[in-house]
C-alpha cells in the first residue's frame, strides 16, 4: 500500500440525487428524497476515492465500516457535495470521517474505514 496521504487530506465527490436514489423498498417509493442507503453509497465511494490512489496493483480495499447521520433531506435533482477527510492511518486501514452538503447545508455527517489488503488474501476469505 502506498503511504500518498496523511490525516487531514481530503477527497471530494458530487452525486446529483437522481430517481433511482429516493427512498424506496420493494413496497415501493416512499419519499422524493435522497435516501439514507444511497447517500451511504455515495459517502463510502468518496471515502474510497483515496484507497484507489493508494492500492497497489495486487492490492484491493475493502470496507470495515460506515456510519451515517442523516440531517436533512436532499430532493431529486439536487447536487450533493461529498468531503472525505482521512481522520486515521494505521498500517493497511484508513479511516475518515465524511460530510454530505447541498449548498451550505449540511445533510449528512459520518466515518467510513476500509483495509486495503492483497487481493490473494482477500480472494481467501471470499472462497470461505
Amino acid at each position: 500500500m502506498l503511504h500518498c496521504f496523511k490525516p487531514g487530506d481530503q477527497k471530494y465527490f458530487t452525486r446529483v440525487v437522481r430517481e433511482e436514489d429516493c427512498a424506496a423498498f420493494d413496497s415501493g417509493a416512499v419519499h422524493p428524497v435522497y435516501s439514507t442507503f444511497a447517500l451511504a453509497r455515495d459517502a463510502e465511494w468518496c471515502c474510497r476515492l483515496f484507497v484507489l490512489d493508494m492500492k497497489e496493483a495486487d492490492e484491493e480495499g475493502i470496507g470495515t465500516m460506515l456510519t451515517v447521520q442523516h440531517h436533512a433531506p436532499a430532493k431529486a435533482g439536487s447536487s450533493v457535495d461529498f468531503t472525505a477527510t482521512i481522520v486515521q492511518l494505521h498500517t493497511h486501514t484508513i479511516v475518515c470521517r465524511y460530510e454530505a452538503k447541498v449548498g451550505n447545508l449540511v445533510i449528512a455527517t459520518g466515518e467510513q474505514g476500509q483495509k486495503v489488503l492483497k487481493k490473494e488474501k482477500l480472494q481467501k476469505l471470499f472462497e470461505l
